[in-house]
């Protein structure tokens, strides 16, 4: 037995990732994006693109009254959800033709998600279709990989190792525009008092090699291993977060743990 088998995919990539990454990233830019927004009790919100559905777990463990709702295409990622919570309607479809009536919600909510929308003006459009006069937007996305260390490590580690087609998946986790231009495609889709601010988040993980796992058996990535025995995938993953952690600032790796900077873009805006 080695060192690392306890992390062998016992389980699916949508439940490893609600195990593994939601604590280490997601649940810090949900808990973000809530304090900014505090939705008021009674209102009701809506989670696009909701996950495994940490926003509006969140909210409703910080004691939200009102309806409360999730949204996402992938089936698999709502099956955890809806094991996870009762508290929450999760419904699986498409963000660009939310099934919901006009002004149905007060707050709606986006994490992480609007880099993956073929077609963000009309994902946008339809989040202040469903909005009530007043209602509020709050969204998360990441910017430019460079400016996320580990995730810029990664990418070309995979790059090295695997061929340049194998980083696409995580390349397209992040926008390559700047503020303003994410500002412009909100306001285009209606909304006003639209402010977008640059954060910046300190993400953990045990080590680079956890890191590394965690990215290439609970997300998408994992099929660049399908074809790897248990063992394959171990000494894949092992060379590249030894590639990884060569690329990083020592400062990022004391006493073997992996600390990072990540950083998005968080938009608050309102509805005249």
């Amino acid at each position: 037995m080695t060192v690392h088998d306890h992390w062998q995919m016992d389980a699916s990539a949508p439940e490893l990732y609600e195990r593994y990454l939601v604590p280490a990233i997601t649940s810090v830019w949900a808990d973000d994006l809530l304090d900014r927004i505090e939705p008021a009790k009674g209102q009701s919100v809506l989670d696009v693109a909701c996950g495994t559905g940490v926003v509006a777990r969140r909210l409703a463990e910080r004691g939200h009254v009102g309806r409360l709702v999730g949204i996402d295409l992938n089936g698999a990622m709502l099956a955890v959800a809806r094991a996870k919570s009762s508290d929450v309607e999760w419904t699986e479809g498409s963000a660009l033709d939310l099934p919901f009536a006009t002004r149905s919600f007060d707050v709606v909510l986006c994490q992480l998600g609007l880099q993956f929308f073929p077609d963000r003006p009309q994902a946008l459009r339809e989040m202040a279709r469903v909005l009530r006069p007043s209602g509020r937007l709050g969204l998360s996305v990441y910017s430019a990989i460079e400016h996320t260390p580990a995730a810029n490590a990664f990418v070309q580690a995979l790059d090295g190792f695997l061929g340049p087609e194998s980083s696409r998946t995580k390349r397209a986790e992040h926008l390559t525009c700047n503020a303003d231009e994410v500002g412009n495609w909100v306001r285009q889709a209606g909304f006003d008092r639209v402010g977008v601010e640059t954060v910046t988040k300190e993400i953990g993980f045990p080590s680079a090699f956890d890191y590394v796992r965690f990215q290439l058996t609970a997300t998408p990535m994992a099929a660049l291993l399908t074809k790897e025995d248990d063992a394959g995938r171990e000494r894949t993953i092992t060379t590249i977060a030894d590639d990884v952690a060569a690329r990083l600032d020592p400062s990022m790796l004391a006493n073997g743990r992996l600390t990072f900077p990540q950083e998005s873009f968080v938009v608050v805006a309102s509805l005249r």
